[in-house]
């Protein structure tokens, strides 16, 4: 017997799962084959008439490429969790987006030449080449976007019910910084340096922490435990958390010094007046399955003096329909990227209601979304910057 319907009805070699494995690796397959199939016409057999040792040679590339990657992602992001393989994986899942895309838009330069009266094979060598270049610097400088420190983005947010003691309040937020398979103690540290220059009153970390366990990626989030605010500091656990150790990264937040605030509030003072800090878990973790996690606003606020404004914390921005009903005033989100590569910011609009910047929703709340500190997968950020948020609170 079992207590899973699902079990009686589907065994692990039913006819039904395995035509939905079939379903999913010919899905995959046809994206990987679009992936790298349109860069391979675009700069190898559109009409540029290569030698045919140049043409052997980079359909071999490709060809090593389209194999390396299930290969790699299995090895990295699979039961072995090997750092190197996750590191040359998403470096590779990265490159290729780009060089698509890069690829689809060069048909619009091949369109301009074929006006202007340029016949192949100069037309399909012009745009071969302008695109390799085009990729070449926007990988460079994605690159470097995403490894250097952030910048500072300042932003005054008016905010309804705010007192005149809390006006001028400031709010720190960094947010997923995914610390993962390429070491980045050095840029964690470096980050919450900048963050301690700020003088904040209050210093959040909005989700997305880590990929990986406490165990594994504590070197790299170590330094969170210097970072300094007067008044707070604040944790909200992200999805990413959810795919390893949740609970693990609550305890350890707590264990530096952070308030982890796992469905609950806390309430700061300043000048008489008391604003509600409140925090919920991610909107994934319900269906996690972890026992106690799941974001619960009733909870969070629970307790709460209603006459008071909220600033709540909650990873996705989507969850601001929940913070619109509860009548919260700021809540501030992360989980976007801001797309990170563009154009990926179009995809991730069809699941967000914002994917950067501050946004109002009903007649009284913000949202504030922030691109995030760090970066998730491939080490690129393209027309995407990362940011460290310095929001400061307003009197309405």
């Amino acid at each position: 017997m079992t207590d899973n319907p699902a079990e009686v009805v589907e065994s692990p070699r039913s006819p039904r799962r395995s035509r939905r494995r079939w379903r999913r690796m010919g899905i995959v397959f046809t994206i990987m084959a679009l992936l790298f199939g349109v860069p391979w016409w675009t700069l190898l057999a559109s009409g540029a008439a290569w030698p045919a040792p140049a043409v052997a040679t980079g359909t071999l590339l490709f060809a090593a490429a389209f194999a390396a990657l299930p290969a790699l992602m299995a090895f990295g992001h699979g039961r072995r969790h090997l750092d190197w393989a996750a590191a040359l994986g998403d470096a590779l899942l990265g490159a290729a987006w780009v060089l698509f895309v890069w690829s689809v838009l060069g048909q619009l330069l091949r369109l301009a030449l074929l006006v202007a009266g340029v016949d192949d094979p100069a037309r399909s060598r012009l745009v071969a080449g302008a695109v390799v270049a085009v990729v070449a610097i926007l990988l460079v400088w994605g690159h470097f976007e995403a490894m250097r420190v952030p910048r500072v983005k300042e932003v005054d947010v008016a905010v309804d019910g705010l007192g005149r003691g809390l006006d001028g309040l400031r709010v720190a937020v960094i947010t997923d910084t995914h610390y993962g398979p390429i070491d980045r103690a050095r840029w964690s540290a470096a980050v919450v340096a900048r963050v301690n220059d700020l003088s904040a009153d209050v210093v959040c970390h909005v989700g997305d922490i880590a990929d990986g366990t406490v165990d594994v990626r504590e070197a790299q989030a170590s330094p969170l435990a210097s970072a300094r605010a007067t008044l707070a500091r604040v944790y909200v656990t992200g999805n990413h958390e959810y795919f390893s150790e949740a609970q693990g990264w609550l305890d350890y937040m707590e264990s530096i010094g952070w308030t982890a605030l796992h469905n609950r509030h806390l309430v700061i003072d300043r000048g008489g007046d008391r604003l509600v800090i409140a925090g919920v878990d991610d909107a994934t973790a319900e269906a996690s399955g972890l026992r106690g996690h799941g974001a619960d606003l009733d909870a969070a606020l629970a307790g709460a003096d209603p006459g008071l404004p909220v600033l709540l914390l909650a990873h996705q921005p989507k969850q601001v329909v929940h913070a619109v009903r509860a009548g919260v005033a700021l809540q501030i989100s992360g989980h976007t990227h801001g797309g990170q590569i563009w154009p990926f910011n179009f995809l991730v609009r069809l699941e967000q209601p914002v994917v950067h910047g501050l946004s109002r929703h009903g007649e009284r709340t913000r949202l504030y979304t922030s691109r995030g500190t760090g970066f998730w997968g491939p080490p690129f950020r393209v027309f995407a910057p990362s940011e460290i948020s310095l929001l400061t609170l307003r009197h309405a």
